[in-house]
């Protein structure tokens, strides 16, 4: 028989496993977070209500065509920072960058347009730009935003400015400030554009790559450019103020007013476009310095009157206009600001069980003090009393309810008051009102 040549067998090293982690430009709002969070949403909720307004929620997926003809094809977010991909059916979708395209899309789709007018819409949830994020941006970001179509009134624009005014000044944001400039309309609007391009023209060695292409393709938005060298050439561009027509004047005008009647600061800047084709007239932001920002001042939010989209889109004439706000902007803005927001959580009573017939125990009894709408605490898990006292007062509990292996056997449980350290036995059967009392006390 011929000799079996030994194999040599290869040890291939283990390949180290990582932890996963979350997606670039993705973040979890952890628990800590949601408090302020919830603060920012309650209050925009409420005064949107309080101003008439009715939540509408959207899909976060749309076909791409509706962002392409609503937000613009040569603006930055169709071009180069959408999540688009194509379905198995062929159909090209993208997650939505911006909420108010999907907004108007329902107006059209759901007949809006048959109900009382004007029809005032708020919506929140989360929007996604495929752009290399920033501190303090993601790619998945959350956005407030509010709509009212049908009323091209300029005290409409006024009210918007306002409402959006009183979220951060009931949110709780000092400082605040208004930038507001009208863009005119589709009458006075282009011979603006042709202005603005022979000034530009005569400055392009002066411009960055990104405006060199702006020139071409959307003027407007080179006055939008933040880069250095691109501002020092914008402030000496033509102003649209100086070239709007009569409507666009006079709107812009009493818009003006309306701000004045209600005493709110505002500023007229020149440079304020905003990023998108939708926009007609009115266009603002609300600004903010503070000390973490050396007093710089950074925008919170902005919106205007877009009263071309719902016929870009499909639908009739109908003048519309809104405002949007990050909601992760305003938390860095308020952590920075020093706004202590923490909330802590704080349970009246605690149960403090000790074996499994006292655990049995303490189980029934915490349904029965939830379902009596008592804010109570436990640690199920927990074996010593000593470490399960120390939660109690973490969550700065009146009460201790605890069930021992004798209580569990009598049906009885030992009220400990948290501050005195003064203890008393009372039956099962009596516990819940007698919790009750004391809390009223």
């Amino acid at each position: 028989m011929p000799r079996l040549k030994k194999q040599n067998i290869i040890k291939r090293p283990r390949r180290k496993t990582t932890p996963l982690q979350t997606v670039k430009g993705m973040r979890d709002v952890l628990p800590k977070e949601q408090f302020i969070w919830e603060h920012i949403l309650n209050k925009s909720r409420k005064l949107c209500e309080d101003f008439g307004f009715q939540k509408i929620d959207t899909p976060i997926l749309e076909y791409t065509e509706l962002f392409e003809r609503g937000v613009g094809q040569v603006t930055d977010i169709v071009e180069k920072e959408m999540f688009s991909f194509e379905t198995r059916g062929g159909s090209k979708v993208s997650l939505r960058p911006e909420g108010t395209a999907g907004v108007a899309r329902a107006y059209i789709e759901k007949g809006m347009s048959r109900w009382t007018q004007p029809v005032k819409l708020y919506y929140e949830g989360s929007m996604f730009r495929y752009e290399n994020p920033q501190e303090g941006r993601y790619r998945e970001h959350h956005q407030f935003g509010f709509e009212i179509f049908g009323d091209g009134c300029s005290a409409i624009d006024a009210q918007t400015i306002y409402l959006a005014w009183k979220i951060f000044q009931k949110i709780g944001i000092k400082n605040l400030a208004i930038q507001i400039n009208s863009i005119g309309c589709s009458e006075c609007r282009p011979n603006y554009k042709n202005l603005l391009t022979d000034y530009y023209e005569l400055k392009i060695n002066k411009l960055c790559v990104d405006c060199k292409k702006r020139l071409v393709k959307n003027p407007l938005r080179l006055l939008d450019c933040k880069e250095d060298k691109c501002l020092q050439v914008a402030a000496a561009a033509p102003q649209i103020i100086d070239h709007l027509c009569s409507d666009c004047h006079d709107h812009f005008k009493n818009t003006l007013e309306f701000l004045d009647e209600l005493e709110l600061p505002y500023v007229l800047n020149s440079n304020l476009v905003r990023g998108l084709d939708y926009y007609t007239r009115t266009v603002f932001e609300i600004w903010s310095s503070g000390p973490d920002s050396s007093g710089r001042q950074s925008s919170l939010g902005g919106g205007g009157r877009y009263d071309n989209l719902v016929e870009v889109l499909g639908g009739g004439d109908v003048p519309a206009v809104g405002f949007s706000f990050g909601i992760e902007r305003i938390v860095k803005k308020l952590l920075n600001d020093g706004r202590g927001l923490d909330k802590k959580v704080v349970k009246q009573v605690f149960i403090v069980q000790l074996g499994d017939a006292a655990r049995k125990k303490a189980l029934k009894l915490f349904d029965k003090l939830i379902d009596s709408k008592v804010s109570v605490g436990e640690s199920l898990g927990r074996e010593s009393i000593k470490s399960q006292l120390k939660i109690a007062n973490k969550f700065n509990s009146k009460m201790a309810l605890i069930i021992g292996q004798k209580e569990a056997l009598d049906g009885t449980v030992i009220i400990r008051d948290m501050e005195s350290g003064i203890q008393e036995v009372i039956t099962m059967d009596k516990v819940i009102v007698e919790i009750k009392r004391r809390l009223k006390k």
